[in-house]
């Protein structure tokens, strides 16, 4: 379970950064432990913890611990309020880019009149 609820600004932050995206690309084949997660990166231990600590904070990972190793998995759900807010962006542009549209198109037709 998430530290915190996810919000927009800790979600775009925690997606940022190209390590933690590869990370998350891993994680949505399976869970795995944070040594594995390491392994590609070729970062120290400790700051592959602090990017899953960051993605951990956003809600976009899950970390459970049994006897010395932590194991990972994603959590996917997470990303809806991005998408929604994604959606809503584009919904509004779109609304503008049609009023644009229909301006210029007015324009054209007076100019021909």
């Amino acid at each position: 379970m998430a530290k915190h609820e996810p919000d927009l600004s800790l979600l775009f932050h925690a997606l940022a950064d190209p390590t933690r995206r590869a990370i998350l690309t891993r994680l949505a084949s399976g869970p795995a432990p944070v040594t594995e997660l390491a392994r590609p990166t070729g970062l120290r231990l400790p700051t592959v913890m602090r990017h899953l600590s960051v993605l951990e904070e956003a809600g976009l990972i899950a970390t459970a611990k049994d006897g010395r190793v932590r194991t990972c998995a994603i959590v996917p759900e997470a990303l809806a309020p991005m998408r929604s807010w994604l959606d809503e962006q584009r919904a509004l542009w779109e609304a503008r880019l049609d009023r644009l549209d229909d301006y210029v198109m007015t324009l054209m037709k007076e100019r021909e009149t």
